[in-house]
């Protein structure tokens, strides 16, 4: 690649860069394509904590510590509403800080997020012995409407019933969407003043014609992001930094990005505010600084593990609901790192181990929320290393580049929420809750009443009356569900986003994005493996119903044998490729808000155990209550012929109709991997290898004894820091409740490959 100095008004900033498009217009990735220094070394370069750091951290781990105590918040306000400026600046210990910002003005505090819904701000605050405000009661139902208010004004009646009767669970209605990844190099390498000035090009260049609906909308939207841009340099003024200007230093470079990150989250309590792909980009700034000699490895370690640690203290107050749903306090400050260009250049760099060496200096954290974009061709020294993070300590998942990358067409995506690929300069996902498969097969059975609570909820349709369930007869019933479900739910998310653009909008993340912006639409699925085995039961082992004094079917004996999903058996895994597609293409028929591309997820993170609670017993076995399966794995004791074909069936799965995520969380002994650490390493990398090259998207890694967890749960004050991947991210143990450790428990953990 020919390379040019980078010459320009701002050469102070961009000195030791090469040039390139990136000085015309907007554009990290061509700055990153331009400036990427690539490592093919090992870890041996890696430098330990500072005393600083090791300083900061442990007085983390004691208020930590001390939060978990208090029964899960240390502080929180109730009558200050949060915005970029509404506290003043908050230290841990500032004369250790390399990297300054909280998201109030002590460590901890959880801020008032009232934009959402009053309800739930109220709520959550009060369930933790914070008094609801009445001023601010006052302020938010008569002079200032809410997402929420707006939300429920426009549901209809079936929207409600399907929000209360659990056949759409966790929809965003009273809190922020979240899943909006801001570009956040911008801020470090333009400045907010040029960041500012394009903005104020753009907004002079919508609407030369008709005001439509449209354009009237984005010209409000663009108003609000250039108001976002000035807030955000006055709350970085406000411990002493001008962002105003690009950054001069790698120091510069992380506190910048670093900034627009706080921003983000000092504003929104969306369900997932990820940090989107920084390791390349922070790496030029570092490499520069140490070819320079104004930067030594250990500094740079200490600039990342801070950084690092900075993401680990990010919290919002929620509900005793929500946290049922998404139990152990996620923020999903999702991470993505390393991955391949379409140049066919792998983008690992020093930085991509400075991230996962975080890890051993300040020990292992559920945040952030660390995603490897993983392609065979990557170093293996880097696999390696990767490899040997994830048995220490189960913090890392793996997604597979190869498949994203050539989806979304592009190299600079990141990763929202859990497992959802978001090209990063002009992607937006609206984040959008699931649909419960496997209860939508009760409701076919039952003609629409919900099988817990007697209600017609679903169409009235005629129920099946036979004593033993007929296959297509189930399935034209099953399909007529299907479409209601369909219909519910994309027209009430619809409902959710019009309102969130229009009372809660996301102007400090998207002014840090391109103005024309592509959207998806994000739905889901929970319950598919025990779907696809109630139907396979149906289908293959003569399902008998058994029927309560009202004629409702409440229980199932399968009379034969019949295969499940988890197996590599094509005839059940072709079952659940066809639930995935059949909900795809009933989705997709629809108006989708914002003209925007569907994509569905097979992904439940921890609320596989709420959904669960709230369906009956479903034909494969499962009984009333008890948890499904995470994500798209296999119903728990359902796989029994070993990992590799677990792997397989859920590798299946086509990432075509499901490009929101296929979430597979899988655990291993430490003894299947291997006897010494360089075999269980080399076979955790060839595992994941292997599982990529068959198309599989998503792997959880949990390397662990069952009886490591089964200790943690008797005594969790042996076990503060023991973490554990769930659905899509990572948590601590001690955090899940019982409900979910017992869960986590009952998982599998192959003992054979």
């Amino acid at each position: 690649m020919k390379q040019r100095q980078a010459t320009d008004h701002k050469t102070d900033y961009w000195t030791g860069f090469n040039g390139g498009d990136w000085q015309e217009s907007i554009d990290v990735r061509d700055f990153i394509q331009e400036n990427l220094t690539q490592y093919d070394g090992d870890e041996g370069f890696l430098a330990g904590p500072t005393t600083a750091t090791t300083s900061l951290n442990d007085t983390l781990m004691a208020l930590k510590q001390q939060e978990r105590a208090a029964g899960g918040v240390l502080a929180a306000d109730n009558n200050i509403p949060a915005t970029l400026t509404s506290h003043g600046p908050g230290y841990i210990e500032k004369d250790l800080e390399r990297i300054v910002g909280l998201q109030t003005d002590q460590p901890l505090k959880r801020a008032f997020m009232p934009y959402g819904g009053l309800r739930m701000a109220e709520d959550a605050l009060e369930a933790y012995g914070y008094p609801a405000d009445s001023t601010m009661r006052q302020i938010f139902t008569e002079w200032r409407k809410t997402h929420n208010q707006g939300v429920f004004d426009a549901y209809t009646p079936d929207m409600k019933k399907a929000r209360h009767y659990k056949i759409i669970t966790g929809l965003p209605d009273a809190y922020g969407r979240g899943r909006i990844i801001p570009d956040l190099p911008r801020i470090a390498l333009y400045g907010i003043d040029h960041l500012i000035e394009a903005k104020i090009q753009d907004h002079g260049n919508v609407g030369n014609g008709e005001m439509t609906d449209a354009v009237l909308k984005l010209r409000e939207q663009i108003a609000e992001q250039i108001r976002a841009l000035k807030g955000m340099k006055v709350m970085a003024a406000s411990y002493g930094h001008d962002i105003a200007h690009p950054a001069k230093t790698a120091q510069e470079a992380v506190q910048w990005v670093y900034f627009g990150y706080l921003a983000a989250v000092k504003t929104q309590n969306g369900a997932a505010m990820s940090v989107g792909r920084i390791d390349a980009f922070l790496d030029i700034y570092i490499q520069r600084d140490l070819e320079q000699g104004l930067l030594t490895e250990i500094q740079a370690q200490e600039l990342i593990d801070q950084f690092v640690m900075k993401l680990r203290m990010v919290r919002f107050i929620r509900t005793p609901d929500y946290n049922d749903l998404f139990s152990g306090d996620p923020i999903w400050a999702t991470l993505a790192m390393a991955g391949m260009g379409m140049d066919g250049r792998h983008h690992v760099s020093k930085t991509s181990f400075r991230v996962l060496k975080t890890l051993e200096n300040m020990g292992a954290a559920p945040e952030p929320n660390i995603t490897l974009l993983w392609d065979k061709r990557l170093p293996d020294a880097f696999k390696q290393y990767a490899a040997k993070v994830s048995i220490d300590n189960s913090t890392i998942q793996y997604e597979n580049d190869n498949l994203m990358r050539y989806q979304w067409g592009t190299d600079y995506y990141g990763i929202a929420c859990c497992v959802s690929a978001q090209p990063i300069a002009d992607g937006v996902q609206f984040f959008g809750a699931r649909a419960n498969m496997a209860k939508t097969v009760l409701y076919a059975i039952n003609g629409g009443l919900d099988e817990l609570s007697k209600v017609q909820v679903g169409p009235p349709v005629e129920p099946i009356r036979s004593e033993y369930i007929d296959y297509a007869e189930f399935m034209a019933k099953f399909d007529r569900q299907l479409d209601w479900v369909a219909d519910v739910y994309v027209n009430a998310l619809n409902v959710i986003h019009y309102m969130h653009d229009k009372y809660d909008y996301e102007a400090e993340e998207l002014a840090l994005k391109d103005s024309k912006l592509n959207y998806t639409f994000a739905t889901g699925i929970s319950g598919l493996s025990h779907a696809a085995d109630s139907i396979s039961a149906i289908k293959y082992g003569h399902v008998k119903v058994i029927r309560d004094e009202n004629g409702i079917a409440v229980d199932f004996q399968a009379d034969q044998d019949y295969p499940r999903y988890g197996n590599n058996d094509e005839r059940v895994d072709n079952i659940a490729k066809m639930l995935v597609k059949k909900l795809y293409d009933k989705m997709n028929t629809h108006h989708l808000y914002h003209h925007a591309k569907l994509s569905t997820s097979v992904l439940t993170i921890t609320s596989n155990v709420v959904y669960g609670k709230n369906t009956g017993t479903t034909p494969n076995g499962r009984q009333a209550g008890k948890p499904f399966s995470p994500g798209a794995n296999p119903a728990y004791g359902a796989e029994q012929n070993g990992a590799l074909a677990s792997l397989l069936s859920t590798a299946k799965i086509p990432y075509k109709y499901a490009t929101d995520g296929i979430s597979n969380t899988f655990g291993v002994t430490p003894q299947t991997l291997g006897n010494t650490a360089a075999d269980q390493q080399t076979t955790l990398v060839n595992m994941v290898d292997g599982y990529m090259e068959n198309k599989g998207m998503h792997l959880n890694i949990n390397v662990f004894n069952r009886d490591t967890l089964t200790a943690a749960q008797a005594h969790p004050e042996n076990y503060p820091n023991l973490t554990v991947r769930v659905s899509g991210y990572c948590v601590y143990f001690a955090d899940l409740t019982k409900e979910q450790q017992d869960d986590v428990l009952a998982r599998t953990y192959f003992e054979t490959m």
